[in-house]
């Protein structure tokens, strides 16, 4: 997504799914990451994955490479 890579990382916690996600992208050869994870919690593990996708996506438009900061 507009070069950065997005890695969905739901964990199971009490018995749902929280979002939680890498996203990197490689900056001057150097591969940059940030790991987020978010209250959200879901029944079943798609739900969390796609609002991982969609909390990401949301970062990186509002933060771009500044996440890295």
């Amino acid at each position: 997504y507009k070069g950065y890579t997005i890695e969905p990382k739901p964990f199971q916690e009490g018995g749902q799914y929280q979002t939680c996600g890498i996203i990197s992208k490689e900056i001057d050869g150097v591969r940059k990451e940030h790991k987020f994870i978010r209250a959200d919690r879901f029944p079943s593990l798609d739900d969390a994955t796609e609002t991982t996708l969609r909390k990401a996506r949301q970062v990186i438009d509002e933060q771009g490479d500044r996440i890295f900061g």
